[in-house]
């Protein structure tokens, strides 16, 4: 394999979500090249599904798409906080329900060209209330859409939001064969 070693970096912003990194690498060629890296802190995303078989969406605004996009409920982690409490708390917030079964189904990162981000993917099941508070930035609206329906939909493209499509597909192998998710 490969290696690229750092010779240096420099920070060029730090925001509220991420700060972005320049970096001068050396290539495995003995060449230099200068790369952008956005730092940012890992994430969860969250599938959950009720017990009558309907998954829990969220359609929010989204600044980067400029409109509102349906998706699976998702947040950033706070620091070196575990996922699985990262996604019990996202799921709260932007669902209002917690879940007895929070099975980690995978992990990705989500733009590793030029970005740190780990996004890990939870199936929640088992639903009860335990609503928390929102982010003060959040106007959410929680959608139901049956299981079979969603998949229905990511196959035909009707979803633009890339971590709702990888939790689908991560997703797929955990779930009850009584759903009959393929056409």
């Amino acid at each position: 394999m490969a290696k690229f070693e750092v010779i240096d970096h420099t920070l060029e912003f730090q925001g509220r979500a991420f700060q972005v990194d320049r970096l001068n690498l050396r290539l495995p060629d003995g060449r230099s090249h200068v790369f952008d890296l956005v730092r940012h802190h890992n994430s969860v995303s969250i599938m959950p599904i009720d017990e009558q078989g309907n998954l829990l969406f969220v359609r929010q605004y989204r600044v980067g798409a400029e409109c509102d996009l349906l998706e699976l409920p998702a947040g950033v982690m706070e620091g070196d906080e575990d996922p699985r409490v990262g996604a019990d708390r996202e799921v709260r917030e932007e669902t209002g329900m917690a879940a007895h079964r929070l099975d980690l189904v995978g992990q990705a990162y989500l733009a590793p060209g030029y970005s740190s981000e780990l996004m890990f993917f939870f199936l929640a099941r088992d639903l009860y209330p335990a609503p928390l508070s929102q982010d003060a930035d959040e106007f959410i609206d929680l959608v139901k859409i049956p299981l079979v329906e969603a998949y229905r939909m990511a196959r035909a493209g009707e979803f633009f939001d890339s971590k709702t499509l990888a939790a689908l597909l991560l997703a797929e192998k955990y779930l009850d064969s009584k759903y009959k998710l393929a056409e």
